[in-house]
């Protein structure tokens, strides 16, 4: 298929966080007919981890979901990604609803039932705004300490030698430096990157925790600091 130029919106990679399994499958058939690229989360626990581990043009959430709703799903999204633009699909149409969900980073509010027509012009008219617009690349290159921390690549450099980063290295390390000298939540990082939170999962990512901590190590203003029960915070240095 030829690529048309006129349409750069076309291929755009949308989440969609739906938990009634029609309603998802029919917006996830639709948007992918419209020549989208969606991702269906059935939950907000799931959309949480699909957001985490990919990048999305705009994402679509429902907010009356089990596990965790939209609005609490909107903020996580904000604290790792303050751009990506947020439409809300709700049943409610109360002020106080609409005005929590533009709170909460929301950038459009559609109450159902909508029509597919009213769900697409809207989600155009937002991609226009943004993705039309010029962009910054997603965030790969993180400078820690003396360290420079290549996450496309898995490569960790500065030391006496590079270091190749598993993938779960890589994703665990990311996350800590998108909240550098902030707490990065256990809960969210296990669900984000292991699926769950169960207690194996969560040895298993101290195990990872240490590791980094040793491949830090040689900048001793680096720290990964333990807030028992919490999470964990990177400190590194001002530039």
């Amino acid at each position: 298929m030829e690529t048309n130029e006129k349409q750069p919106l076309d291929k755009a990679r949308i989440l969609v966080a739906e938990d009634d399994p029609n309603l998802g499958t029919i917006l996830a058939e639709y948007l992918e007919a419209k020549d989208y690229v969606p991702t269906l989360a059935k939950d907000g626990v799931e959309g949480w981890k699909a957001f985490s581990n990919g990048e999305f043009d705009c994402c679509i959430l429902d907010v009356m979901m089990p596990n965790k709703d939209g609005f609490t799903l909107a903020k996580e999204i904000r604290q790792i990604n303050e751009t990506v633009p947020i439409i809300f699909l709700t049943a409610k149409s109360m002020k106080e609803d609409t005005l929590l969900g533009f709170k909460s980073g929301g950038d459009d509010y559609i109450t159902k039932p909508f029509s597919m027509e009213e769900l697409l012009m809207r989600l155009k008219a937002i991609l226009r705004r943004t993705k039309g617009e010029s962009k910054s690349p997603e965030r790969t290159q993180y400078e820690i300490g003396k360290f420079s921390f290549d996450f496309r690549n898995q490569v960790l450099k500065g030391g006496e030698e590079d270091k190749r980063l598993t993938s779960k290295e890589n994703a665990l390390l990311k996350m800590l430096c998108q909240h550098s000298n902030q707490l990065m939540d256990r809960s969210q990082a296990l669900l984000a990157i292991w699926g769950d939170n169960s207690y194996f999962n969560s040895r298993s990512m101290d195990v990872y925790i240490a590791k980094l901590r040793k491949y830090l190590k040689e900048d001793e203003r680096v720290q990964i600091i333990n807030e028992h029960g919490k999470g964990f915070k990177l400190l590194v240095p001002d530039a």
